[in-house]
């Protein structure tokens, strides 16, 4: 059954971010965790780690900082929706972030997008708003570890440095 979802994640980003990460809304577990990809089995975490050599950081406030020390800002696309749990082709109703909010206070050089539903929905409500088309990045999520390996999303994710 489809629930009404608003976003209460603030997004993170400072003025030192260049790149911006954005996924669709924060799933049920990442809403129980107050953070983006709180499902214990989603790779975006392991992923990052890997792709700039670091660890995994382990709580909220070790995964806001390891963002902010390599300039990426992460929010979704989404600011509310109608959604049957963590399944984003069950979207409806969708209402966009308000982007503006991080463009106008970060120097962000590129946008990604997670998944192919955030950036379906990021092409068809923000941008024109925001005039930056967005680079699609695989969705970490762990429906999807069949269409991607591990191997497979750090070498997509790899495409972040070249922006920072």
């Amino acid at each position: 059954m489809p629930e009404l979802i608003s976003h209460t994640l603030a997004p993170v980003f400072n003025a030192r971010s260049r790149i911006l990460i954005l996924g669709t809304m924060p799933s049920p577990r990442s809403r129980k965790t107050c953070f983006y990809y709180g499902h214990p089995q989603n790779r975006f975490w392991r992923v990052l780690a890997d792709v700039f050599a670091e660890d995994v950081p382990s709580d909220n406030r070790t995964k806001e900082a390891f963002l902010l020390r390599h300039r990426i800002a992460l929010w979704d696309v989404l600011q509310s929706c109608s959604i049957e749990g963590a399944d984003d082709s069950s979207i409806k109703d969708p209402v966009p972030n308000d982007l503006r909010r991080i463009l106008e206070n970060a120097d962000i050089k590129a946008v990604f997008t997670t998944g192919q539903k955030a950036t379906q929905l990021y092409q068809n409500y923000c941008m024109q708003q925001t005039g930056i088309m967005t680079e699609y990045l695989p969705s970490t999520s762990p429906a999807n570890c069949a269409r991607f390996s591990y191997e497979d999303l750090v070498r997509a994710y790899e495409v972040l440095k070249k922006f920072l």
